[in-house]
């Protein structure tokens, strides 16, 4: 099977990883923050920020690697706090319409870098 590693130009991570690999027509994206690769800095010290900032960037690496939010299979959402639960919910909803796909969320110890919130996706090219 090929594997394709999907990578920006202009763009680091402060960790050791590839936004998004694809084989056998599937799409698995690492998790995304709310965190501008380009200034290296989070977008917002708040959870809706940070929320909208991580789905902007699963949406950018998603479109970088032949796909769209409409095309996504599964989400892992990971929370430091689940009080912020309904926040991202609301977040959610307006990214995810008609029919949603499959989804776990779950409260973590703590997620790196002093992030709010992490999303890793599993999604099919167009």
């Amino acid at each position: 099977m090929n594997k394709e590693t999907i990578t920006f130009k202009g763009q680091t991570s402060p960790a050791p990883v590839s936004p998004a690999t694809k084989a056998g027509g599937f799409i698995f994206v690492s998790g995304q923050c709310g965190y501008d690769m380009k200034k290296g800095c989070f977008l917002g010290g708040d959870i809706e920020s940070q929320t909208r900032g991580a789905l902007d960037n699963l949406r950018e690496v998603l479109e970088a690697a032949g796909s769209d939010l409409e095309h996504v299979l599964k989400i892992n959402i990971y929370l430091n706090d689940v009080n912020d639960f309904a926040a991202v919910n609301g977040i959610y909803k307006e990214y995810f319409e008609g029919d949603h796909p499959a989804r776990t969320c779950l409260q973590i110890a703590k997620i790196p870098l002093g992030a709010l919130i992490e999303i890793e996706a599993v999604a099919v090219e167009k």
